[in-house]
């Protein structure tokens, strides 16, 4: 019984929480994904990487703009994350 509530209440958290993305997320979401695919395409190293720190400022603006209340797809702004 105790696991069949808990399987419940995980079930209904992610099925919330997905229900929370908005339709300014998706949108920064899909421009961050277009920066992406350009930075993919680009032939230039530097360009690449201005392009992905672009798409990367997107998804943290958008990440932020509702207060962190949906920020599963923000990248990490830690120095020690960077690679």
């Amino acid at each position: 019984m105790r696991k069949s509530f808990t399987l419940v209440a995980a079930a209904a958290l992610a099925f919330a929480l997905a229900a929370c993305e908005s339709k300014q997320d998706a949108a920064a979401e899909a421009k961050a994904d277009s920066l992406e695919a350009k930075a993919a395409a680009s032939t230039s190293e530097a360009q690449e990487t201005q392009l992905n720190a672009q798409a990367d400022k997107v998804e943290q603006q958008a990440g932020n703009a509702d207060g962190g209340a949906t920020t599963a797809n923000t990248p990490s702004s830690s120095p020690s994350d960077k690679h």
